[in-house]
């Protein structure tokens, strides 16, 4: 095996890339950049039926999204090309010939209905497994049962066949997986796996350890639901001749539903309210749109941070990362067996953290756009004083506009509860003097000075401050609650400023009359 760790990440075309997946990615990226070593994308699509028109080009972009460098492989290119799968059928069909040569694996003639048949038989016999294996092959049309002479006639003449694995009957598969440690299979629990379909194209079990092989993968770092096939490649690599560079194996724990039981799926995120995939997708037969974490609002550094701890523990409390801290800190070793629970609210957590953490010039972007799309005009330094006013008070950078309604527009209503606690005689005398104050404000309207002439304005009036803070907010933004009242006056301008009070004043005098 060579010196220099290898990693493969291989999805298959058939859809969105799932969250699960990209966590899979992620564990491989980060094994390999921690060891030094390489890691490559290869694409199996040999189920052609399955097949789905640009989700190649998805998985590419959701790994550039979420920043996981490919070294090698698809869409990159490398010594070992190509690394779409349908593109290597030569070598599969290759090596799956000196399989049947070297008599451990035989072509299989049956047809769909007689291995319905077989199977209905075998279930009616109670029989711990309706599988085509060491036992039942005997009964079936294949290489094992027919003269050779039969077998070559029916190739000739086209008829179709596969390739199916010859399982030793008493033999004990063993493999030290890196993550759960040793799996042992008792190979009568193996059936007769498929390697080469009909159509000349490999399943992945022979695609995969064929690929692998060439390709020098040292490690192989992929789902729970794997696992057992594990012995089965096992035993491939035996039958190859391959055992000695045999990769290690590492097979991530699950992805589990909020609650808890049961695998995560896109019903649950439907029903749940949440993405399970990275980039928004639009299905090319149904036109059906699925949600993104990326169009959801989710920053890529957020969306890995969170992945990251799903299956893994670095086994101190810190809880933000950076990728290279996750580079640093990654251990295999440290991978959980049992499943991880996706928690939806821990990821909006992160991603908090995260756009807390992003400059204001960053958001502002954002909130610029979404107020011109309401018809708004807002200035890019507006929108970074929103931000920064804003931001630690929300998950996601598109709901600052949502958050800043009270900025762009006066109010039209006020705190009912508020008003009747906090609107009283002190209240209205405050917000007057404060009013009146604000008409000889001199200089730039800046959060500093306009505290400082609202402390005056009380300290001359004999009014504590303390009491009227809250009448004063409702007075400017018609709620009891928000963010820092001297910077929001600060954002709406002192003409606005006074406006508000203005129009306080008037609608609310009734209160105190």
């Amino acid at each position: 095996m060579s010196n220099t760790v290898r990693v493969r990440f291989a999805p298959s075309p058939t859809g969105p890339l799932h969250i699960g997946g990209v966590r899979t990615a992620l564990y491989n990226y980060l094994f390999a950049r921690k060891m030094g070593g390489k890691m490559l994308l290869r694409i199996e699509d040999t189920d052609q039926n399955r097949f789905v028109p640009g989700a190649e080009d998805y998985i590419l972009e959701a790994l550039r999204w979420v920043g996981i460098e490919i070294d090698e492989g698809q869409g990159i290119g490398g010594p070992y090309a190509p690394y779409r799968q349908s593109e290597r059928r030569e070598i599969y069909q290759k090596e799956a010939q000196r399989l049947v040569d070297e008599e451990k694996a035989y072509y299989a003639f049956d047809t769909a209905e007689e291995l319905d048949v077989m199977r209905k038989r075998l279930e009616e016999a109670n029989a711990p497994a309706a599988q085509y294996n060491s036992i039942t092959r005997m009964q079936m049309r294949n290489s094992l049962t027919m003269k050779a002479a039969d077998v070559r006639a029916r190739r000739d003449a086209g008829e179709p066949y596969v390739i199916r694995l010859k399982t030793p009957r008493k033999e004990e598969v063993r493999l030290n997986d890196l993550i759960r440690g040793w799996v042992n299979v008792h190979s009568s629990a193996i059936d007769d796996k498929v390697l080469l379909k009909s159509d000349g194209l490999p399943t992945y079990h022979l695609a995969n350890i064929v690929d692998d092989h060439l390709m020098g993968i040292t490690h192989v770092i992929r789902g729970e639901e794997w696992l057992p096939s594990a012995p089965l490649h096992v035993l491939l690599y035996r039958y190859l001749g391959w055992e000695d560079t045999m990769p290690q194996f590492a097979h991530l724990p699950l992805l589990l539903k909020p609650e808890g039981n049961g695998k995560l799926s896109k019903r649950d995120a439907d029903l749940g309210g949440f993405p399970v995939f990275p980039l928004q997708w639009t299905d090319p037969f149904t036109g059906v749109v699925a949600r993104g974490f990326r169009e959801d609002g989710y920053l890529p550094q957020a969306t890995i941070n969170f992945l990251a701890l799903l299956g893994w523990n670095p086994g101190t409390e810190q809880e933000l990362f950076t990728m290279d801290e996750l580079i640093a800190s990654f251990d295999l070793t440290q991978v959980h067996k049992a499943g991880a629970r996706f928690d939806i609210q821990k990821a909006q957590w992160f991603n908090h953290q995260y756009i807390r953490q992003c400059s204001d010039l960053e958001l502002a972007p954002t909130v610029q756009q979404q107020a011109e799309a309401a018809g708004i005009t807002c200035s890019l330094e507006k929108a970074e004083k929103i931000s920064a006013l804003l931001k630690g008070r929300v998950n996601f950078a598109h709901e600052i506009f949502t958050e800043a309604n009270t900025i762009f527009t006066a109010p039209s209503a006020y705190d009912e509860a508020i008003v009747a606690a906090k609107w009283n005689n002190d209240a209205v005398r405050a917000v007057t003097v404060f009013r009146d104050a604000l008409d000889s404000f001199a200089g730039e309207f800046l959060a500093d000075d306009i505290k400082h002439t609202l402390a005056d304005a009380m300290q001359q009036a004999g009014i504590k401050q303390g009491k009227i803070m809250q009448a004063m907010r409702v007075a400017l933004t018609g709620s009891g609650a928000g963010p820092d009242l001297m910077l929001t006056m600060e954002i709406i301008g002192k003409e606005e400023t006074i406006k508000r009070l203005d129009q306080a004043l008037n609608t609310l005098k009734t209160i105190t009359t």
